[in-house]
């Protein structure tokens, strides 16, 4: 049973559903990483996502394209980013999320084998689609790790089979068209999309994009089996990180208060 597989189980046992939360790696200086993810898994994460910048992240919106720039001048490399996961040793699973391309270019075997040295236990890749994942699918098993696919309301019948047969861990259902960042509410198809998906398969799906509040988190845990939070974790680490890590707690702690007594 995989990292996340059990992170799941333990949570159904609970009757809690996932808070899934994402940061940009190298937004905040490097060293730092640990500390940051010791902050997320305190205020109650369940699993955290640990963005690899890109200088094309065409999938994101304003907010995570920024923090990837501001990663990108500061340095950041996948390496990098990898030995300093590799000195937190983490109670919840860790996934990276990045682009095909930084992966193609490394090697794939070389970053499967980095990433589960480093403690990661799977990988989106945004822009993978599952039926030019072969390659990508036999070293993420060969070294334990998971691969997590995307759908979207566009999603066609057949793209959400190959997703849901293909995807190990849990589903990424994206919430809406267009690329990530606050919103102001959850579209109403997102239980569409949420039954489509699990009318496919019983392993568990997970919503992003949009969701920025409890209320958010709440509304599609009535519906999914996680709520991903991205864009306004981004934001206030890059305006409150070092000096207000009890505002980020709290912020982590009222997110999982959602995922709760549903």
């Amino acid at each position: 049973m995989s990292q996340i597989h059990a992170r799941f189980e333990a949570l159904r046992a609970k009757e809690e559903k996932a808070l899934v939360l994402f940061l940009t790696a190298g937004d905040q200086p490097r060293q730092d990483l640990p500390s940051i993810l010791e902050t997320l898994t305190e205020g109650g994460a369940d699993l955290i996502e640990i963005g690899i910048p890109f200088s094309d992240p065409f999938g994101e919106g304003p907010t995570i394209q920024a923090s990837s720039q501001r990663a990108l001048d500061r340095g950041a490399t996948p390496g990098a980013i990898l030995e300093a996961v590799s000195r937190y040793e983490s109670p919840v699973p860790l996934i990276t999320m990045g682009y095909y391309n930084t992966y193609l270019r490394l090697g794939l075997e070389r970053v499967a084998k980095d990433s589960a040295a480093a403690g990661i236990s799977g990988a989106i890749l945004s822009d993978l689609v599952p039926d030019e994942g072969d390659a990508w699918g036999r070293v993420a098993e060969a070294n334990g790790l998971d691969t997590i696919y995307l759908a979207a309301p566009t999603s066609t019948e057949q793209r959400i089979e190959e997703v849901c047969r293909r995807s190990t861990g849990f589903i990424y259902a994206v919430s809406r068209t267009g690329v990530t960042g606050t919103q102001s509410d959850v579209p109403p198809e997102v239980g569409e999309l949420v039954s489509r998906i699990k009318d496919k398969t019983s392993k568990p799906v997970c919503v992003g994009f949009g969701i920025s509040k409890p209320a958010h988190v709440r509304l599609v845990c009535e519906v999914a089996d996680g709520a991903v939070v991205g864009s306004s974790l981004v934001e206030l680490l890059n305006g409150e990180w070092p000096n207000g890590r009890s505002k980020i707690l709290e912020f982590v702690r009222e997110l999982k208060r959602a995922t709760k007594g549903l």
